[in-house]
């Protein structure tokens, strides 16, 4: 395992971190099973660790590490239920926050994947896989490997035949120890390169970068010992989903119309959400505290794997023009993904990884939110003759009161909203408010064509709730 799989397996002794991503694809028919069963088969041979299950070495001496699973069964990991007649998104969300709250079987490989069909309104597949195996753009590049442009089945050739492993545990903890200090020791160089040269030719600049690069990691590995909300403070093992639908071009003209990005406009109706179901608790709050998922991934990275770093920094919530606020979310996220500590990331895990688990788990627990944009396909996907028509992805909330995945899949943003329980008892509510943080953005839009004087005929909001 990565410093960084490490680091989110250790959490899971404490099971309020599960790293579970749980998605939902709503299908327009019944897929045909035998097609699934060979595009799912061909999956767990271009990503190697969907056969490979975790085995713990002696002593702990190294972690646990990916092995093939001599028994491994795809049966058992893809499997079908039938819904009722009278089955609805509801239904489905119900089935996938069980699949959020039920750990996974670590003798073997750690994913599943259910297919609920029967209903006359179409079908779903829920897929459940732990963040060790993939991030969500690995997910996405997954996705784009295995499924079609349309209906009928790809001829994709041969899946390569999967790696060698090595023999040996002696020969994996040399390779342990060796891979570690071979990455720290890249990651420094990259990191450090202009600086070793402004040693020599700008001394006063190398002392300013040095300086620059202590306080970032000072910054990335802080402390947080109490939640910014007055509200969302309790933590526990219960989960609620809901989802909310968002057209992608009306969201990107929102946040051309600030001079900003598409994730800054998510953002900030994030954040106006949070604000408006605050306010209903009677609470005011200047700042929440958001733990940002930022890719790591290169072009030379395999399919899958999880090439992220968790960045923890908090966001101004009381500025009410939305406009000023999503400058603001602007300033402050493009700050944080230029952090100079960011590439240190693997060093970062690594210092965690030796802490106390209790230490780190009462940091994560005080983070308020997570926030995560996971772009998809632009153009309709289908899988074993079935169209997607909806996706969406319910990330784990790793010990804060609510995480909000966007995904976009053919011009529509598919929002999943995974709420601990304890801290949201009432989500029907979070989504509404999340939903009016939305519509207030959206409006940016609106208000930037009225003013080109361009007709305004911008599509509803959509909204899917879920009491369960």
């Amino acid at each position: 395992m990565s410093q960084s799989d490490l680091f989110s397996w250790k959490m899971e002794r404490d099971p309020v971190l599960r790293s579970t991503i749980v998605s939902v694809l709503v299908l327009d028919t019944d897929p045909d099973w035998d097609r699934l069963v060979r595009t799912i088969e061909r999956g767990t041979r271009l990503v190697p660790k969907l056969r490979h299950r975790l085995v713990i070495a002696p002593f702990g001496l190294t972690p646990p590490r990916w092995a093939l699973d001599p028994g491994f069964d795809l049966s058992w990991h893809l499997r079908r239920a039938a819904l009722p007649a009278s089955a609805n998104m509801s239904t489905v969300l119900e089935f996938a926050r069980t699949e959020a709250m039920t750990a996974f079987d670590p003798a073997r490989p750690l994913w599943r994947i259910t297919l609920l069909s029967g209903s006359t309104g179409g079908c779903a597949l829920v897929m459940t896989v732990h963040h060790s195996l993939t991030d969500g753009i690995g997910g996405i590049q997954i996705a784009t490997a295995l499924f079609d442009v349309d209906r009928a089945e790809t001829d994709r050739g041969h899946p390569p035949e999967p790696p060698r492993e090595s023999d040996g545990v002696l020969r994996d903890i040399v390779a342990w120890n060796r891979s570690v200090g071979s990455d720290l020791v890249r990651g420094g160089i990259r990191t450090t390169r202009q600086i070793a040269w402004r040693v020599v030719a700008h001394p006063a600049r190398a002392a300013r970068d040095g300086v620059t690069l202590a306080a970032s990691l000072a910054r990335l590995v802080k402390p947080i010992t109490a939640t910014m909300s007055p509200v969302m403070t309790e933590r526990g093992l219960g989960r609620r989903l809901a989802v909310l639908d968002v057209p992608v071009e009306q969201l990107h003209r929102a946040a051309r119309a600030a001079g900003c990005t598409m994730n800054d406009a998510f953002l900030t109706a994030v954040i106006i959400g949070l604000r408006i179901y605050h306010y209903r608790y009677g609470a005011k709050i200047g700042r929440l505290r958001l733990t940002m998922p930022i890719s790591l991934r290169t072009a030379d990275d395999p399919l899958g794997g999880n090439r992220i770093t968790l960045a923890r920094f908090s966001l101004p919530v009381d500025i009410l023009a939305p406009e000023e606020l999503m400058r603001a979310v602007n300033g402050t996220v493009d700050g944080w993904r230029r952090e100079p500590a960011i590439p240190l990331s693997g060093a970062v895990a690594a210092a965690f990884n030796r802490l106390p688990v209790a230490m780190v788990t009462g940091m994560l627990k005080h983070v308020d939110f997570v926030a995560s944009n996971v772009p998809g396909s632009p153009v309709p996907l289908y899988l074993a003759g079935a169209r997607i028509d909806r996706m969406y992805a319910f990330s784990p909330t790793i010990g804060t009161a609510v995480n909000v995945t966007l995904m976009s899949h053919a011009g529509t943003c598919y929002i999943g909203v995974n709420a601990d329980s304890a801290a949201v008892p009432d989500i029907a509510n979070l989504t509404d408010c999340l939903a009016t943080g939305f519509a207030t953005v959206l409006g940016l839009a609106d208000a930037r064509d009225r003013e080109a004087g361009a007709d305004v005929t911008a599509e509803p909001l959509d909204r899917h709730r879920s009491h369960r």
